[in-house]
């Protein structure tokens, strides 16, 4: 079958949720994928940062094809031989004391907010059910209706309220509209360190520190969501190290299985992750032996070949050679390790036609924030790769 072939099919039996650039891919290795015609692509979105690690990492290949001929599912009614030392690992790496696994960054979103919740009421001592999370305007943390009901984009509201209460909305950025909206009733701030869906937005240097103190000072917890920002992504293992941030609770997902399966956690030390007993929360999946053994082999992989000093590198090199481009068309390009928006101007026509063109020269970005090109391949990128592309992203900014 033909790439036209299998569109027409999608468009047919799947629902229109996505607008995908029209490539039908078939095969990934490293930085490159494949489609079904046989030309090759250099993947700049590495599927939202899932594919940090690169496509089809033999590591995590291998430790997949091994778990899978043993044993995939227990349930979390019986134990496994490879949760435990995932639990291990992933404490060892991140310093939390404990986590809880999940599948999908949405449900450890989720999972977060109804551990603030508790913490708010059996620690804090707030009034039961009213307990109020901060958010930030132009956020991204999924698409469940808990999460749409403190978003501010109106395509991910429309048509799906009632929304459910409790959540105070900020600008992100601002750490006085922070301060100002935290009253005794606050269980949490919730925010991203640097906002992806939103259009790769970069807050205010000090802007997280400061969010720290406050949260610290008026007995409030701080959540990061860093399911795309986590993982090496920024050049830093978590992007609030930048500042020196250690969030009360941080949510990852995404790359923590480099792309192979479903795999989330949310990241909290005892006197938090502690207050879950049996029975309050779970997952069918969650912390299957399939995933833990995955997800052990993805972060062997960000360690052993130092992808996170790597993306500060390389990133700081993209970052650098795209600011340089003289183009009519860009208005801004921010930023940090690999995880790059090129904004342009909004008499440019939108977003979506240069990436249709970047498609045409071999590479695979998308749009987002219909003015935004959001530039992020996988964490083993070379310079060499990145010199070839930048060649056409060059002409493809100075077209008409």
């Amino acid at each position: 079958m033909k790439t036209q072939e299998y569109i027409e099919l999608e468009e047919r039996y799947g629902a229109h949720n996505y607008h995908p650039l029209d490539v039908v891919l078939t095969r990934g290795e490293g930085v490159w994928v494949y489609d079904v015609d046989g030309r090759r692509y250099l993947d700049c979105l590495s599927a939202y940062s899932a594919v940090n690690q690169g496509h089809v990492h033999p590591k995590i290949l291998a430790a997949m094809q091994e778990q899978a001929k043993k044993i995939t599912l227990t349930s979390r009614a019986f134990r496994n031989d490879q949760l435990a030392l995932f639990y291990k690992e992933l404490s060892d790496l991140t310093s939390y004391e404990m986590s809880l696994l999940m599948n999908s960054g949405a449900e450890a979103v989720e999972t977060a907010l109804k551990l603030a919740r508790k913490w708010a009421y059996q620690v804090k001592g707030v009034p039961r059910y009213e307990a109020e999370i901060i958010t930030c305007a132009g956020n991204f943390h999924g698409r469940t209706i808990t999460t749409i009901s403190f978003s501010t984009e109106p395509l991910y509201r429309d048509d799906f309220g009632p929304f459910t209460p409790g959540f105070i909305t900020v600008p992100y950025g601002d750490a006085a509209a922070v301060e100002k909206a935290i009253t005794p009733n606050t269980a949490a701030v919730f925010l991203e360190p640097i906002q992806g869906e939103g259009g790769v937005i970069v807050p205010p240097t000090g802007y997280l520190s400061r969010v720290a103190e406050l949260c610290k000072k008026n007995n409030v917890l701080l959540i990061a969501d860093e399911i795309q920002t986590g993982l090496g992504r920024t050049g830093k293992l978590f992007a609030c190290q930048h500042e020196n941030v250690h969030p009360d609770v941080t949510v990852v997902g995404k790359a923590l299985s480099g792309g192979f399966y479903p795999v989330s956690a949310v990241l909290a030390d005892r006197a938090l992750l502690g207050l879950f007993t049996p029975g309050e929360h779970g997952s069918t999946f969650g912390g299957n032996p399939l995933a833990a053994a995955i997800a052990r082999a993805a972060l062997k992989v960000i360690v052993e070949e130092r992808l996170v000093e790597r993306t500060v590198e390389v990133g700081n090199y993209f970052i650098e050679q795209l600011s340089e481009i003289p183009s009519p068309h860009v208005k801004e390009v921010r930023g940090k390790g690999l995880l790059i928006g090129v904004e342009l101007k909004h008499e440019s026509g939108g977003a979506r036609r240069f990436c249709e063109a970047l498609q045409d020269k071999g590479i695979l970005a998308k749009e987002t924030h219909e003015h935004v090109i959001r530039f992020a391949p996988p964490l083993v990128i070379d310079k060499e790769t990145i010199d070839w592309a930048l060649a056409h992203i060059r002409e493809v900014l100075n077209m008409e």
